[in-house]
């Protein structure tokens, strides 16, 4: 039995932030992990699109916003009344699902002229952290190479899925039994794991030396560099 089966959800929040336990997060899963994905759903459809590949990846983009910074959402979260996690999560997924669309439409707007595409470029360049903080940036930039070497090395009719898998393990730090508990992955414990043993000797083949270092000695270990 999960220890943290019988806590509350304020509890579990905490449990999460402050322990960063496996299975503190797997009973994190198990429990919001259908809401999440509603949410995602629904928010989606309300801004006129979003395929089914897309609201998979805002969902992990959840995930991964929820612990990031150690999980400073979640420890700073202030529970007022009843249910009030509930609605936390909801408003964090809708606000991160509307996020992304308003952002794809000002991209599409954009799209037309050069001075358009020139600021679309600029504001990814510029995305994340602040100029001035050397280490997030050369974190980011590690971020984005190690995705295109896993672009590269993942392929076939379940490469996104595949993606998702690495970067829920290795940003959001959800063990195998945690995302092999969501549904839309389709794989057991076993086979998330798998997955996971596979990419990782991929990627150490294909980058060498210039990124493994945050990809752990033998077996699946968190990226603890990100």
């Amino acid at each position: 039995m999960n220890p943290y089966s019988g806590l509350s959800p304020e509890e579990l929040f905490r449990a999460c932030a402050q322990t960063g336990e496996a299975a503190a997060w797997e009973e994190f899963v198990r429990r919001f992990h259908r809401l999440i994905a509603m949410v995602a759903l629904r928010t989606a459809r309300g801004c006129g699109g979003g395929t089914p590949e897309i609201v998979d990846e805002l969902v992990q983009d959840t995930y991964l916003k929820l612990c990031e910074q150690d999980g400073r959402l979640l420890r700073t979260f202030d529970a007022r009344h009843e249910g009030a996690v509930f609605g936390f999560l909801k408003v964090v997924t809708r606000n991160l699902v509307m996020d992304y669309f308003r952002k794809e439409n000002t991209e599409k707007r954009k799209a037309g002229t050069e001075a358009g595409s020139l600021d679309a470029e600029q504001e990814k360049a510029h995305h994340g952290p602040t100029p001035g903080d050397a280490g997030a940036t050369e974190r980011q930039v590690l971020l984005r190479e190690i995705d295109v070497h896993l672009r590269a090395v993942v392929e076939g009719p379940n490469a996104a899925r595949d993606r998702r898998i690495f970067w829920l393990h290795y940003r959001a730090g959800l063990t195998a039994n945690a995302i092999a508990a969501m549904p839309e992955i389709g794989l057991t414990t076993k086979g998330v794991e798998s997955t996971l043993l596979r990419m990782t000797r991929e990627l150490r083949w294909r980058i060498g030396g210039q990124a493994s270092r945050g990809l752990g000695n033998e077996g699946i270990q968190p990226l603890e560099s990100f």
